[in-house]
């Protein structure tokens, strides 16, 4: 199996997640981020993550390749079962937290942003959506004292490094795409149980954070 993906979006990192989790082999295809032709010609518009099953048939949607996996490949491991509490989380911090994000994405050396065009495509694209890169990330400290706030929210929700809820369950594939890739923020303070839920899944999905490529 093939999944298309880029390393930046937390929409890719859910299906990432149930492949490691579960040791289910595929092959990870970074695409360049201006790479129209290959999505379109693939699902029929230009999205991300693909799934190319092993018959050869495309599929879309994050969580629906995720629930694919869980379902098709060995016993079944995530419980459905997403707290209200997480899903506000997810929805609030949701709100603001690209504007950290995006202009950093292209900064990291990741591969979907290889050349210029791919990085001018990206930022013309986004900051159609969050406004000026350079403004936003002028603004990085009042979205990160905000987000240091919420990250202490969250660390009384977590219940075990290993799982959000205790158990797999979908909390988790939609929640540490988006810690994972806050890990490239500097600045941010990640609380105890936070960063040991963080480092705990990185490990265990064996998808690398970016502790060590902060902007």
């Amino acid at each position: 199996m093939k999944l298309y993906i880029y390393d930046h979006c937390p929409y890719c990192v859910r299906p990432r997640m149930i492949f490691g989790l579960k040791n289910v082999p595929v092959e990870n295809v970074t695409l360049l981020n201006d790479d129209e032709e290959t999505p379109i010609g693939l699902v029929g518009k230009k999205l991300v993550p693909i799934l190319m099953k092993e018959d050869g048939t495309p599929m879309g949607e994050s969580l629906d390749i995720v629930r694919y996996i869980d379902e098709n490949y060995g016993e079944k491991i995530l419980k459905d079962d997403i707290r209200p509490e997480i899903q506000a989380w997810c929805d609030k911090v949701g709100q603001y937290y690209y504007r950290l994000l995006h202009p950093r994405c292209v900064l990291l050396g990741l591969e979907e942003f290889a050349t210029q065009g791919a990085i001018d495509y990206f930022t013309e694209k986004k900051s159609a959506k969050i406004g000026d890169f350079a403004e936003n990330m002028a603004n990085s400290a009042e979205y990160i004292q905000q987000l240091n706030a919420d990250l202490l929210s969250l660390d009384a929700l977590i219940q075990s490094p290993q799982a959000l809820n205790a158990q797999l369950s979908y909390e988790d594939i939609i929640l540490f795409p988006m810690l994972r890739n806050l890990t490239c923020v500097k600045g941010l303070v990640f609380p105890e149980k936070v960063k040991a839920y963080v480092d705990t899944m990185a490990q265990n999905t064996h998808i690398p954070l970016f502790w060590h490529n902060q902007r």
